[in-house]
């Protein structure tokens, strides 16, 4: 095992520094290639996991204010227009993110369901089995289903 490797598992900071000043030096022989690979994936991996838990909070508060008018606060609005702007530099900062975005939003769209049916009492069985809402939709400023907003 490299001295890099054991850093790795040691010192997670000093491995970084030590990578990212081989890196910018050009000694790319050095560099501990197999675990800078390792977290470049995990950090795609975390930024798809971002995306899809951002949405679930998005299209869960999205249908507790539809669904559960009489509740409607500032605060589901807050959550809402915060998941908006998160979901919104996401794609800004990684379009490629929107790469099959369906499944994405099936998946989301899920989540949210069992998380709204959690916080209303209401049934999953109440809500809608397909998502109501397109990506453009969900992401609209003034977007907020049902009547008043």
């Amino acid at each position: 095992m490299s001295n890099l490797a054991i850093e790795y598992e040691n010192d997670f900071f000093i491995w970084i520094t030590r990578n990212v000043a081989l890196l910018r030096q050009g000694r790319l022989s050095e560099i501990d290639a197999e675990n800078i690979a390792e977290e470049l994936e995990t950090m795609g991996k975390n930024q798809h996991r971002e995306l899809i838990n951002r949405l679930k909070v998005l299209f869960a508060h999205l249908l507790k204010w539809q669904f559960q008018t009489d509740h409607r606060s500032g605060s589901w609005k807050g959550s809402i227009v915060k998941q908006r702007q998160q979901i919104r530099q996401l794609l800004e900062t990684s379009p490629s993110l929107k790469h099959k975005i369906d499944e994405k939003l099936t998946k989301a769209y899920a989540n949210a369901v069992e998380y709204a049916a959690i916080e209303t009492g209401f049934s999953e069985t109440d809500f809608p089995q397909t998502c109501p809402y397109s990506l453009e939709q969900a992401l609209e400023k003034n977007f907020y289903p049902g009547n008043g907003g």
